[in-house]
């Protein structure tokens, strides 16, 4: 007699998604490349000489001289004209660049989706007021809301995660509304709704969980939005404040020390900067592709 043959379990929506976005061969790429990037921020102050703060007394004032990248005196990215190391300070911006637009996305998500979701599911007057609240802020520039708040509110990173947040989550409002108001009418939304279910229990476990693919691949792609912004706000001197450092303070110290010959000052925070908004951008590419329902 032949033994009972197990069934196959079947793909799920998650894991045919993953083995389209393995194929996609820029966003693997893109995913290797943040992974070393957060990789350098996390792990790179372990194999550094020198702290972020520490001068060499040797290299002040002789950046155009000395201050070169040389492993033999231990500044691998050179120095900059106070006399800190370079490498170190990367480091130190890499990581709080990175945080400042992980956790800028990961606020502008979690607001845009819980208000937007709730305007779509309530409809009728509320969905045209909080709708309303929405594009007379949009209608502000953001960049503008940015600095005002952090001159009247002061110059430091939970005021810079703050700000960012509070800017940068009404476009997921708006597209979160939109898939709530297509997603209300299927049937486990009127199943739960006919049972009894209270509408704030609906929106938590039945509209927001069906958001996530939309949700994934916008924060993916609002991330290094985050980024710019910051990095704006910092290279203006608005933004993180000395002694700690981001890429827009070393590109914008780099920058102004370009005429002095010191190429290596904006060259390194530049190159972090330039591939980690690429590899954000292909990333949301391929995620997009991957989770579109075109293609299951």
């Amino acid at each position: 007699m032949r033994a009972l043959e197990k069934p196959r379990a079947g793909r799920s929506l998650w894991r045919d998604a993953g083995r389209r976005f393995m194929r996609n061969r820029a966003a693997v790429a893109s995913l290797a490349a943040l992974i070393l990037v957060a990789g350098f921020a996390l792990l790179g102050g372990l194999v550094a000489p020198w702290s972020n703060e520490e001068i060499d007394w040797s290299m002040l004032g002789q950046v155009a001289d000395k201050g070169a990248p040389s492993l033999a005196n231990g500044h691998y990215f050179g120095v900059d004209q106070l006399g800190r190391d370079l490498y170190a300070r990367t480091v130190q911006g890499t990581g709080i660049s990175l945080m400042v637009g992980i956790v800028g996305a990961l606020i502008s998500v979690v607001v845009g989706t819980l208000y937007g979701a709730t305007a779509g599911y309530f409809g009728g007057r509320l969905d045209g007021a909080m709708m309303r609240i929405v594009d007379v802020l949009m209608a502000i520039p953001y960049m503008f809301v940015l600095i005002v708040f952090m001159v009247v509110f002061g110059r430091s990173i939970l005021m810079l995660f703050i700000g960012i947040g509070l800017v940068s989550w009404l476009e997921m409002a708006r597209i979160a509304r939109g898939q709530t108001l297509a997603l209300k009418n299927r049937e486990f939304v009127e199943a739960a709704v006919a049972i009894g279910v209270r509408p704030g229990r609906i929106i938590a476990r039945h509209i927001v969980p069906n958001l996530a693919g939309v949700v994934i691949v916008y924060a993916t792609l609002l991330v290094p939005s985050m980024i710019l912004y910051e990095s704006f706000i910092s290279f203006l001197g608005l933004g993180v404040q000395e002694p700690a450092t981001s890429w827009g303070a070393l590109i914008a110290a780099g920058a102004s020390q370009m005429q002095y010959g010191t190429l290596w000052q904006l060259l390194f925070p530049l190159f972090f900067f330039v591939v980690t908004l690429f590899a954000f951008f292909f990333l949301g590419d391929g995620l997009r592709d991957a989770l579109d329902p075109k293609d299951r």
